[in-house]
C-alpha cells in the first residue's frame, strides 16, 4: 500500500518515480494481481494519471483496461474507474487544462472551449483519433461497450455513454457500422432516453446525435423504435420552445432524423407528429424579454417544419405535408406570429422563411396566406406590409431576402396569385387611398437604393413567370414621370432607365439595378411576340444593347454584357416579323457587322461563367453573405439554361435555314394539330369504349341473370311436363280398368279394331244369355202360376193325401228353384248394368264399328285428339310465359314465406319448449300427487297400527251410498 500512497500523491523517501514508471508499474499491477481489490486502486490511480499522462496511459494501459471490463464485470466499482480511464484518453475536450476548464453542464453537452495553442489542440485531437482507432480496431470491443450499456448502475452506465460518444465523435463512420451490425445495437442506445436519470438520459440524447449523423439506415432504425414519439414526450416536459438545452438536443437529434431522409419524413407525417408540432408555436401577447435559449428552441422548431416542406423534397410528399399542416391549423399559428410584434429580428426572419416553404406550390395555402391581414388600423394584408419590408433599406439584409422568398413562393406556380398583383398596377384598379403591392414594387423598383431595385425586378419577374396573360396585361401599365410629361408604359421606363437621362444613368450605373432590370425585362418579353414588338419599337433599345455588347468593359460589366446579349437574343429568338426594320434576319445581320457572331456567343456565355450564377442555381432560396453578392435569382438562372443554347442556334443560323426551320415548324404545328386531333378522337373513342365496356359489362350481367331465370323457368315446364305425364298415366289406367270388362280396353290414344270386335262378340254373348234367362224367369213364371192353379183346384178335391203331400214337395223344390234363378238373374242384371256403364264411354265407337268406315273415323278422331295436344302445348307455352312473368311475384312471396316460416319455425320451437315444460311439470305433480298418495296411505296405515279408527276413501264412498239409500226409503215411506 506504500506503493499506491506515493502513486496518490502521499510523501515518500528517496527518488520520487517517473509518470511512464508509475504507469508501468499500475499496468504489471492490474495484469498481475489476484485481488479484486487491488486492481481496483491500481486502475483508480490510472484514472488519476490519464489525464496528466494521457499519452502514457492511452499507450500502456488500454489492453489492460479493455480486460477489465471483460474479466471484472461483477464489480461495477472498477467498471466505473476503467471506463472514465478511457474516456479521458480519447475525449478530445481539454478540460483538463486548467486555462481551458469549463464546467459540465447538467445535461452533459459540452461547450466550445478556447485552446490557447491551436497546435497543442491539433495534437490532442490526433491523439484522440489514434486511441480511437486502436480501441475499434477489435470490434467486439464495441459490442462489449454496447454490453456494459445494459447495466442500470449509473457507475457504469454513464462513463460507458460518454466513452461512446467520444468514439463517435472521433471516428464516427467506423463507429456506425459496427453499431449497425450489432444484434440490438441501436435498441439499447434508444433505452437510455427512458432512463428516470436524467444526465444518462440528456447524454444519450447527445450518444444519438452523434450516432445518427449521415447515417440514414441508422436514422430509420431509430425512427422505428419510436423515436419521434419519445423525443416529442420529452420535449412537451421540458416546457417546449420555453424549455432549456435538453429541448435544443432533442430538436437537433430529431433534424438528424428527418433532414434528407424521405422515409423518415412520411414516417413522421403518417404517424401524425405534425399535428403535435402545433403547440410549439403559441407564443403568448407578451413577447418581451426572449431568453437565448427560447430564441435558440424556437429557431430549431421552424428548422424542423422546414425540413419537412423544403423543395428539395419529392413534390408529392412536400405537397401532403404542406396539407396536413394547413388542416392542423400550423399555418395558421406561423403567420399569427409574422404578423405579432416583438418578435426577435432572427425568429422573425426564420419565421418568413419557414411560411414561405409551407405556402410555395400550394394554391390552398397560398390562398390563404392572401387572406391574411395585419393587425393594423385600417388593416393591411401581410403582402403588402411584408413587401414595405422588403423595399426599406433601414430594415436588416436578411430579413430583406426572407420577405422576397416569401414572395416567390407566394406566386410560384399561382397564376391567380400573379394575377392579383399584375392587376393592383393596372390604372382600372388603382385605388388612390391605400397602398397596393404594385405601387410598392413599382417605388422599389425606380428607388435610389440598388438593393431595393434589385429586389423590386425580381418580385415582379416572379408575377410573369410562365404567364403569357399577365405579360400581355403588364405592357398596358401607364407610369407619370413628372408634372406636365405624359405617361410612359412600365416597359419603357425601364429601358430608360437603363439607357436614358443623367439622373437616370447615374442611379442606373450600379450593376445590383441594371442586373435586376435586364432580368426583369428578359423574364417579361421571353415566349411572349407582343412584348418583344413593344420592345423593338422604342427605336433606342437596339442600339443601346449592340453598343453594351460590342464594348469592352471590365469585369463587373461582363455580367451586364451577358445579360444585353441575352436580351437581344430573346428578341431574336421570339420576333414574329411584325417589325420591318427589326425582323430576324436584320438583327442578325446587324449582330454579324456591330458585334460578330463568335463575340456575340462569347459574352452570352458570361452568364453562366459568373461565380454567383453556380449558387444560385443550386436553391430557390436567396441566400447571400453580403448585399454586393445579391446578383442572380433561382427562378432566372432556369430562364438562362433554357435559352442560351436556342438564342446561340438562332444566331448562328442562316435565312436559308430560317425558312426551313420556319417550314419544318409549321409542318410540325399542322403534325401536332392532326396529332391533337388524333389525340382528341382516341380520347372519345377510349370514352366511347368504356362506355361501351359499361354496357357490355351490365349486359352480360343482365344476360347471365336472364340464363339463370330461364333455367328456372326450364326446370318449372320440365316439373309441369313430369306433372302432366303422371296425370296421362293415372288416365290411361282408369280408363284401362273401366275397360276391362269389354277386353284388354282402349288406350287414350284410340281402340284397336280388334278389341272392338272382341268387345261387340263379348255385348252380343251378354245379351243372348239375357234373353234366354228372361226366357227361362217367363217359362218358370207360368209354370209357377200353372201349379198354383192346379194346387188351388185339388185343394178343394178328396184326392188322397199321398198325392197332396208329393205336389207339396214338389211345389217346395221349386220354389226354391225359383228363388236360387231368380238370385241368379240379379246377378246377371247387376253385371248386365255394370258392362253397361262400361261401355258407355265408348258406346258410339263400339257403334260406328259396325259401318264399313273404321278407320277414317279413327283418323278423325286422331288428328282431333292432335289439334287438342297442339292447344293444350300452346296452353303450357302461355303458363310457362305467365310463370316466367309472375317469377318476381313468386320469389318475393318466397322470401316473405321463408321468413314467415322462420317466425313461425320459432315460435314453434317456442311452443314445443312450453309443451315440454308442460309436460315436465305434469310429470313432476304426478310425481308430488303419486308421493303424497303414498305419504297419506303410510299415515293412515300406521294410523291404524296405532289402534286409531281411520276411513278410507271407499269406506266413506259407501256411507254416503248408505245415506243416499236410506233417503231415497224415506221418500217411498212418505208417499
Amino acid at each position: 500500500m506504500n506503493f499506491f500512497r506515493g502513486v496518490m500523491g502521499g510523501q515518500a523517501a528517496g527518488p520520487q518515480p517517473s509518470g511512464a514508471e508509475t504507469i508501468q508499474k499500475l499496468c504489471d499491477r492490474v495484469a498481475s494481481s489476484t485481488l479484486l481489490e487491488d486492481r481496483r486502486d491500481a486502475v483508480r490511480a490510472l484514472k488519476s494519471l490519464s489525464k496528466k499522462y494521457r499519452m502514457e496511459v492511452g499507450t500502456q494501459a488500454m489492453d489492460h483496461l479493455i480486460n477489465i471490463l471483460q474479466t471484472d464485470r461483477s464489480d461495477s466499482e472498477i467498471l466505473g474507474y476503467a471506463l472514465d480511464t478511457l474516456y479521458n484518453i480519447i475525449c478530445n475536450d481539454e478540460e483538463e487544462e486548467q486555462d481551458a476548464v469549463t464546467p459540465l453542464p447538467v445535461s452533459g453537452k459540452h461547450k466550445n472551449v478556447s485552446v490557447p495553442d491551436e497546435n497543442a489542440q491539433k495534437q490532442a485531437d490526433d491523439l484522440g483519433t489514434q486511441f480511437t482507432e486502436k480501441f475499434i480496431q477489435d470490434p467486439e470491443h464495441v459490442t462489449l461497450l454496447l454490453t456494459l450499456l445494459e447495466e442500470f448502475d449509473f457507475h457504469v452506465r454513464w462513463p460507458g455513454v460518454k466513452l461512446l460518444t467520444a468514439l463517435l465523435k472521433n471516428q464516427g463512420a467506423q463507429v456506425q457500422g459496427i453499431v449497425l451490425v450489432s444484434p440490438m445495437g441501436v435498441s439499447r442506445l434508444m433505452d437510455l432516453l427512458a432512463d428516470s436519470r436524467e444526465v444518462i438520459r440528456n447524454d444519450g440524447l447527445l450518444l444519438l446525435q452523434q450516432l445518427t449523423k449521415g447515417n440514414a439506415a441508422i436514422q430509420k432504425i431509430v425512427a422505428f423504435e419510436n423515436a419521434f414519439e419519445r423525443l416529442l414526450d420529452i420535449i412537451t416536459e421540458e416546457g417546449s420552445s420555453d424549455g432549456g438545452i435538453v429541448v435544443e438536443d432533442c430538436l437537433l437529434l430529431l433534424l438528424n432524423l428527418l433532414k434528407n431522409n424521405s422515409s423518415n419524413q412520411n414516417f413522421f407525417k403518417e404517424g401524425s407528429f405534425i399535428q403535435r408540432m402545433k403547440p410549439w408555436f403559441e407564443v403568448g401577447d407578451d413577447n418581451s424579454g426572449w431568453s437565448a435559449q427560447k430564441v435558440t428552441n424556437l429557431h430549431l422548431m421552424l428548422q424542423l417544419v422546414r425540413v419537412m416542406v423544403s423543395p428539395v423534397n419529392s413534390p408529392g410528399a412536400t405537397a401532403s405535408c404542406q396539407k396536413s399542416m394547413y388542416q392542423c391549423g400550423l399555418l395558421q399559428q406561423l403567420c399569427t406570429i409574422l404578423m405579432a410584434t416583438g418578435v426577435p429580428a432572427d425568429i422573425l426572419t426564420e419565421t418568413i422563411n419557414t411560411v414561405s416553404e409551407v405556402i410555395r406550390g400550394s394554391q390552398v395555402n397560398q390562398d390563404y396566406f392572401a387572406s391574411v391581414n395585419a393587425p393594423s388600423n385600417p388593416p393591411r394584408p401581410a403582402i403588402v406590409v411584408l413587401l414595405m419590408s422588403m423595399v426599406n433599406e433601414r430594415q436588416p439584409f436578411v430579413l430583406r431576402c426572407a420577405v422576397l422568398y416569401c414572395f416567390q413562393c407566394f406566386l410560384y406556380k399561382n397564376q391567380k396569385g400573379q394575377g392579383e398583383i399584375v392587376a393592383t398596377l393596372l390604372p382600372s384598379t388603382i385605388d388612390a387611398n391605400s397602398i397596393s403591392a404594385g405601387q410598392l414594387l413599382c417605388g422599389g423598383l425606380f428607388s435610389a437604393d440598388s438593393l431595393s431595385n434589385w429586389c423590386a425586378a425580381v418580385a415582379l419577374a416572379h408575377a410573369l413567370q410562365d404567364n403569357l396573360t399577365q405579360k400581355e396585361q403588364l405592357l398596358r401599365v401607364q407610369l407619370a414621370t413628372s408634372l406636365g410629361k405624359p405617361p410612359v408604359s412600365l416597359l419603357q421606363q425601364c429601358t430608360n432607365i437603363l439607357s436614358q437621362g443623367d439622373k437616370i444613368v447615374r442611379r442606373g450605373s450600379k450593376v445590383q439595378t441594371r442586373v435586376g432590370l435586364l432580368m426583369l425585362l428578359c423574364t417579361w418579353i421571353s415566349n411572349c411576340p407582343i412584348a418583344v414588338t413593344h420592345f423593338l419599337h422604342n427605336q433606342e433599345n437596339v442600339p443601346f444593347l449592340t453598343a453594351q455588347i460590342s464594348e469592352n468593359l471590365g469585369e463587373d460589366e461582363r455580367l451586364v454584357q451577358g445579360l444585353c446579349a441575352l436580351l437581344l437574343g430573346i428578341c431574336i429568338y421570339y420576333n414574329d416579323n411584325s417589325l420591318e426594320n427589326y425582323t430576324k434576319e436584320k438583327l442578325k445581320q446587324l449582330i454579324e457587322k456591330r458585334i460578330g457572331k463568335e463575340n456575340f456567343v462569347e459574352k452570352l456565355g458570361f452568364i453562366t461563367k459568373h461565380e454567383l450564377y453556380s449558387r444560385a442555381a443550386q436553391k430557390p432560396q436567396p441566400v447571400f453573405p453580403s448585399p454586393e453578392q445579391m446578383l442572380f435569382d433561382h427562378e432566372f438562372t432556369k430562364l438562362v439554361k433554357e435559352l442560351e443554347g436556342v438564342i446561340t442556334k438562332a444566331v448562328h443560323k442562316s435565312s436559308e435555314e430560317e425558312k426551313k426551320e420556319e417550314e419544318v415548324k409549321k409542318t410540325l404545328e399542322q403534325h401536332d394539330n392532326i396529332v391533337t386531333q388524333y389525340k382528341e378522337l382516341i380520347r372519345e373513342q377510349d370514352a366511347q369504349i368504356q362506355e361501351l365496356k359499361e354496357q357490355v359489362a351490365s349486359m352480360s350481367s343482365q344476360n347471365e341473370q336472364t340464363q339463370a331465370t330461364i333455367t328456372q323457368q326450364l326446370a318449372q315446364i320440365q316439373q309441369h311436363k313430369d306433372q302432366y305425364n303422371i296425370l296421362k298415366l293415372k288416365l290411361g289406367k282408369e280408363n284401362q280398368s273401366q275397360s276391362n270388362s269389354q277386353g284388354d280396353g282402349s288406350q287414350v290414344n284410340g281402340l284397336q279394331t280388334e278389341e272392338l270386335t272382341q268387345l261387340k262378340e263379348e255385348m252380343e254373348e251378354l245379351r243372348k244369355q239375357h234373353t234366354l234367362l228372361q226366357t227361362l224367369l217367363g217359362d218358370k213364371d207360368a209354370l209357377i202360376n200353372t201349379l198354383r192353379s192346379e194346387v188351388a183346384q185339388t185343394a178343394g178335391s178328396s184326392a188322397g193325401g199321398s198325392e197332396n203331400a208329393e205336389l207339396l214337395k214338389e211345389l217346395e223344390a221349386l220354389r226354391s228353384q225359383v228363388q236360387s234363378q231368380s238370385a241368379e238373374i240379379n246377378q246377371l242384371k247387376t253385371e248386365r248394368q255394370e258392362l253397361l256403364r262400361s261401355s258407355e264411354t265408348g258406346s258410339s265407337d263400339v257403334a260406328s264399328t259396325t259401318d264399313s268406315s273404321l278407320d277414317t273415323a279413327k283418323m278423325a278422331e286422331l288428328e282431333s285428339r292432335l289439334t287438342a295436344l297442339t292447344a293444350e302445348t300452346e296452353r303450357l307455352k302461355g303458363e310457362t310465359k305467365s310463370l316466367s312473368e309472375s317469377r318476381a311475384d313468386l320469389e318475393q312471396q318466397l322470401a316473405s314465406a321463408t321468413s314467415t316460416a322462420a317466425i313461425l319455425q320459432t315460435e314453434k320451437a317456442k311452443l314445443q319448449t312450453e309443451v315440454q315444460e308442460s309436460k315436465k311439470e305434469q310429470d313432476d305433480l304426478l310425481m308430488l300427487l303419486a308421493d303424497q298418495d303414498q305419504k297419506i296411505h303410510s299415515l293412515k296405515q300406521r294410523l291404524k297400527d296405532l289402534g286409531e279408527t281411520v276411513e278410507d276413501e271407499d269406506d266413506l264412498d259407501a256411507r254416503d251410498q248408505t245415506d243416499d239409500d236410506d233417503e231415497e226409503e224415506e221418500d217411498e215411506d212418505e208417499d
